[in-house]
């Protein structure tokens, strides 16, 4: 069904993608279902190499504040790393923007707004939860 959609969603002109070298740049990776038809699309279409660019660090660990990240288990991140997640998807490579790099973007934007209030979370990135993680067996939904 996500294939399907994303079928629909998306195409490509062989007349621009023919032969050439494309740099797909993607948000973020979750689950690596989405990227994998694309890559299949521009293939189809003649594109000689794919590469993919991630703007965001692997996701690694789940969300619980509101964003609908799914459990580690879910993550494509966590079963395998950048080179065998481009094989998987048909991609001549693979690279995410660093944890640092990403931090480094967020504070010096911040900075040049606000430099009384810099910070962010990275939970389901590094792991560390503000405020801890929260009991499976709570009467509260994160």
């Amino acid at each position: 069904l996500r294939k399907l959609s994303v079928a629909k969603k998306f195409g490509a002109l062989v007349g621009s993608v023919k032969n050439k070298r494309i740099i797909l740049i993607d948000d973020s990776i979750v689950r690596g279902n989405t990227i994998g038809p694309i890559i299949k699309l521009l293939r189809n279409a003649g594109a000689k190499e794919v590469h993919i660019r991630v703007a965001s660090p692997p996701l690694l660990y789940p969300c619980y504040m509101g964003i609908n990240i799914p459990t580690r288990e879910e993550l494509i991140a966590n079963k395998m790393n950048a080179k065998e997640l481009a094989n998987y998807v048909g991609a001549d490579s693979l690279a995410y923007l660093s944890l640092e790099g990403l931090i480094k973007a967020v504070r010096s934007d911040l900075k040049s707004k606000n430099s009384h209030k810099v910070g962010h979370c990275t939970a389901c990135l590094s792991g560390i939860y503000p405020g801890g993680v929260p009991n499976q067996d709570s009467e509260y939904d994160w």
